[in-house]
């Protein structure tokens, strides 16, 4: 792992080349961002944005998607991939929102990690992004991105979190998080890292073990 002197330049530079690094999701709602991050998983945000600019129009509230009922919300979300079990659990947090939170999204991990296909990521993008608060959404860029760079050493997600909580100041975890995003979209890739053109690469413990050997 990095030290703490390197980890504040790593994020520096990330600042600098991220300055505009934002959720890319559509959403004006709690409500709307926690259902375009259920159906996120394994689906590109430019698909959701797609798929809930036409849902939303008319269902962008628990009662109103539950009136749509699954089948035919399971139309609306096809091309999202995994539509049957995203469309199941759609209606069950829905049916939960109704009955024991009044229709609104709660702002506690713990409380929305107990929604039907909610993770500790979907939880965080949340409470981040619609509530404010600081938090760490680890999804597989930030997950990739991190371990490579040196910011966390761990080999799951829950670690992963744990590390960068630890090593990044807690006002910018939520920043932190879309730059670490940004930058594996856009250079740090999974398959073809673009070493050469990174900004952090004479930092980064993955170049530099790429060089030494």
């Amino acid at each position: 792992m990095l030290e703490q002197k390197d980890i504040r330049k790593v994020l520096e530079l990330l600042e600098e080349e991220y300055p505009d690094a934002a959720p890319a999701l559509h959403f004006t709602t709690p409500f709307e961002l926690l259902i375009a991050t259920i159906l996120s998983a394994q689906c590109t945000d430019v698909r959701v944005n797609i798929v809930t600019d036409q849902l939303f129009a008319e269902y962008n509230t628990p009662e109103a998607i539950l009136g749509l009922g699954q089948p035919k919300l399971l139309e609306y979300i096809r091309t999202c991939g995994l539509s049957n079990s995203k469309s199941k659990n759609i209606i069950a947090t829905c049916a939960i929102l109704m009955d024991e939170y009044n229709s609104q999204v709660p702002d506690a991990i713990e409380e929305l990690i107990k929604l039907p296909g909610v993770g500790r990521k979907t939880a965080n993008v949340v409470v981040s992004n619609a509530f404010g608060k600081n938090a760490i959404a680890v999804d597989t860029h930030v997950f990739r991105v991190s371990n490579r760079i040196g910011l966390a050493q761990s080999k799951d997600v829950l670690h992963t979190e744990e590390d960068l909580m630890k090593n990044i100041p807690e006002e910018k975890w939520s920043t932190a998080h879309h730059w670490l995003i940004f930058h594996g979209r856009k250079v740090c890739k999974a398959r073809k890292p673009l070493c050469e053109d990174c900004v952090i690469n004479e930092l980064c413990l993955y170049y530099k073990n790429i060089i030494s050997n």
